[in-house]
């Protein structure tokens, strides 16, 4: 029986690529869409077995999509397909229930190896990958945002810690110093009672501080 998968990604190229290297195989691309909205839309109209999604979609992000998807379809399987090795992407994409996330310079063997994995429903995240957040994820779920004392800024700083961005990245988005965004860092940290940046990314989507 074949594999039937839905592959969801802003760049054509990128489709075509992945429609060649499982045309040989028993993986059978059945729809395609090129943006978040496509994706909802059509897994309406298709029964599919994996969704290959693309971290960046054209009007939404995929992590969002990734949120949307799992809500109405919580059992179907999801792979993250990305440029970015960053592990905050990858900390949001294991919080939100991605069965694995991979690279798009990944071999072939990988992709399809991935697919195979993802359509009986196992987890395909690596050592390595899990690994960089097992510490976010280990960590208890801490008390919802209702019970943290976030000052607005705080928040505003924290949604952008969540979706990657660095201190600069934060501070030219919010108008505000390099210095400034440090030392709001700092004080998130202590406030949810987290050590790193990508703790705090995980604390962010569990407790929908981003919506």
């Amino acid at each position: 029986m074949s594999i039937k998968l839905f592959v969801a990604e802003e760049h054509e190229l990128v489709r075509a690529g992945i429609r060649r290297f499982v045309a040989d195989s028993d993986i059978k691309v059945i729809a395609e869409a090129c943006c978040g909205e496509g994706v909802l839309n059509s897994l309406k109209e298709h029964e599919v077995d994996v969704v290959t999604l693309g971290a960046v979609m054209p009007d939404m992000c995929g992590l969002t999509v990734l949120g949307r998807i799992k809500l109405d379809h919580p059992d179907l399987p999801v792979l993250m397909f990305s440029n970015h090795d960053n592990p905050n992407l990858i900390a949001r994409s294991v919080a939100l229930g991605a069965a694995g996330y991979l690279l798009k310079n990944c071999p072939s063997q990988r992709l399809i190896a991935a697919i195979h994995a993802a359509a009986r429903h196992e987890m395909i995240w690596t050592r390595d990958e899990l690994r960089r957040v097992t510490g976010a994820l280990a960590t208890p779920r801490w008390s919802m945002k209702g019970n943290v004392p976030l000052t607005q800024r705080e928040a505003e700083v924290l949604i952008g810690l969540s979706k990657g961005l660095t201190n600069r990245e934060i501070g030219h988005s919010l108008n505000i110093s390099y210095e400034t965004v440090k030392e709001h860092v700092q004080h998130i940290f202590r406030k949810i009672g987290v050590t790193d940046r990508t703790q705090a990314a995980v604390w962010a989507v569990r407790n929908k501080i981003d919506e």
